[in-house]
C-alpha cells in the first residue's frame, strides 16, 4: 500500500454469494490496497456478518475511521440487511440517493448501495452488485455501450449516457454446473485441461440450435459415445454450448459498439472467446472496476468530498 501517492479516502467491499473483495480507496478512486477472501455470504458461520466485517476493515481503520460502502448479495434477503430495489433506468444519482445506512455494533456505519430490477416479458429480473461495476465503468468514461458479466447468474446490461437501460440475466453458470454434476452427460467426461477446439464446436452448436437446446445438449453424450468428439473435450463442450445459447438469447439489436466483459477469471476468458465465434468485437475491463464504482456512488451521495 502506498499511502504517500493518495490518502485513504473510503473502503468499499464487494460481498457476493461465495467470495468478497475489499478496497481501500484513494482521493482519486485509486485502489490502495485490496483484500480477498471466500467468506461470501453462504459462507458465513451463523450469519456473523459483524465478525467478518470487524476483521475485515481493521486494520484499515486504525488511524480513524473511514467511510464504508457496501454492494453485492450482502443486501439480499440472505444478506446482512436486506435493501429495496431501484428501477431501470438508473446510474450513479439513483443509486446515491438509496442508498441504505446501517451501524454496526462497534459503532461504523456502512452504506449499503440497494439492487436494481427491471422486467423482462412480464416476470421481474433482479441484480445485487452487478449495477456497482457498471457505475465503475461509467467512471473509467465507458458511458454507452452493452456489457455482459459472467457468472453463475450472467447479466448482459445495456448502458446509455452513464445509466442502466436494461439488462437480462441467463441462469447459464448454474445449469452448467447441475449438467455437469447431476447428469448423464458427466459420465463421459475426462478430466484435461481446458480443450479450445471442443468449446468452439460447442459454442457454435449453441449460436445455432437456439430453442432446440434441450434437445441438443442429448449430444454431449452421444457425440462421444460414437467418438465424434474426445472425452477431454466433453466438459468444454457443453459449456461452449450453453454460452452460445446464452449469446443467441441476446437481442443482438441492442448491442452498441464491442461488448465488454467484467470478469478476470477463465470463465471470462471463455466468454471472449465466445464472442470472437460470433464475430462480436469486445474488450476487457479493469480488474478494480467495482472499487471505482464504490467511488463514484460515494462521491455522488456525498459521503466524500
Amino acid at each position: 500500500m502506498n499511502l504517500a501517492v493518495s490518502k485513504p479516502t473510503l473502503i468499499g467491499i464487494d460481498w457476493g454469494t461465495s467470495s468478497l473483495r475489499a478496497f481501500l480507496i484513494g482521493a482519486r478512486g485509486e485502489v490502495l490496497d485490496s483484500i480477498s477472501k471466500p467468506q461470501g455470504i453462504m459462507h458465513i458461520e451463523n450469519g456473523d456478518f459483524e465478525t467478518v466485517f470487524g476483521e475485515l476493515v481493521q486494520n484499515w481503520i486504525a488511524n480513524g475511521p473511514i467511510p464504508v460502502i457496501a454492494s453485492g448479495m450482502i443486501t439480499s434477503r440472505n444478506g446482512w440487511v436486506e435493501t429495496p430495489y431501484v428501477n431501470v433506468p438508473s446510474g450513479a444519482a439513483e443509486l446515491a440517493d438509496s442508498l441504505v445506512p446501517f451501524n454496526t455494533e462497534s459503532g461504523m456505519t456502512i452504506q449499503f448501495v440497494t439492487g436494481m430490477t427491471t422486467e423482462q416479458n412480464g416476470a421481474p429480473d433482479v441484480m445485487r452488485g452487478e449495477e456497482t461495476q457498471i457505475i465503475g465503468a461509467s467512471a473509467l468514461g465507458i458511458c454507452d455501450g452493452t456489457f455482459v458479466l459472467p457468472g453463475t447468474h450472467s447479466k448482459w446490461i445495456t448502458v446509455k449516457k452513464d445509466r442502466i437501460e436494461n439488462y437480462a440475466t441467463f441462469m447459464t453458470g448454474e445449469v452448467f454446473s447441475a449438467l455437469r454434476t447431476h447428469t448423464i452427460l458427466r459420465t463421459l467426461m475426462e478430466e484435461g485441461p481446458f480443450h479450445e477446439g471442443g468449446f468452439r464446436m460447442g459454442v457454435q452448436a449453441g449460436l445455432s440450435k437456439g430453442a432446440r437446446l434441450l434437445h441438443d445438449l442429448f449430444n454431449v453424450r452421444t457425440l462421444p459415445l460414437f467418438n465424434k468428439i474426445s472425452g477431454e473435450m466433453v466438459e468444454d463442450y457443453l459449456s461452449g454450448m450453453l454460452i452460445g445459447a446464452e449469446i443467441s438469447g441476446v437481442d443482438h439489436k441492442s448491442i452498441v459498439g464491442p461488448v465488454t466483459i467484467i470478469g478476470n477469471d477463465n470463465l471470462a476468458d471463455k466468454y471472449e472467446i465466445a464472442l470472437d465465434v460470433t464475430e462480436l468485437n469486445c474488450k476487457r475491463a479493469p480488474d478494480d472496476i467495482v472499487a471505482r464504482g464504490h467511488f463514484l456512488i460515494a462521491k455522488t451521495a456525498g459521503l466524500i468530498s
